[in-house]
């Protein structure tokens, strides 16, 4: 049973950054970011093959988050933040395949979440 724990959150300014970190008990998983906010329904965010080699993002980020990793830890670099990217942020992690994949109900363990707060 892989336990996975999310650290980085807090508050911000609009247009500052923060770095998320979620580890993943020494597993080498297929690993993803999921954020929601009060009111709405969880949303894919980015996430990266077990090799780290292939990323993807969602188009509200793209070019603003970066994710990278090692083999038990995965990161996402949060650059340029807006009010609108608040939300309790969710890492993911699946078992099995090589690729990255983009929907929670590929995901197999989840964290806690750590909570993002931008203020304008």
């Amino acid at each position: 049973q892989a336990q996975l724990v999310e650290s980085g959150g807090g508050l911000v300014q609009a247009g500052g950054s923060l770095r998320l970190s979620c580890a993943a008990s020494g597993r080498t998983l297929s690993m993803g970011w999921f954020r929601q906010a009060p009111g709405k329904e969880r949303e894919f965010v980015a996430a990266i093959s077990r090799s780290g080699e292939n990323t993807v993002f969602a188009d509200s980020v793209k070019g603003r988050f970066t994710i990278s990793r090692d083999k038990v830890t995965v990161y996402l670099q949060m650059n340029s933040l807006k009010v609108d990217d608040t939300a309790v942020y969710y890492c993911a992690g699946r078992e099995a395949g090589e690729y990255y994949y983009i929907s929670e109900y590929d995901y197999d363990y989840w964290g806690q979440g750590t909570q993002v707060t931008v203020s304008s």
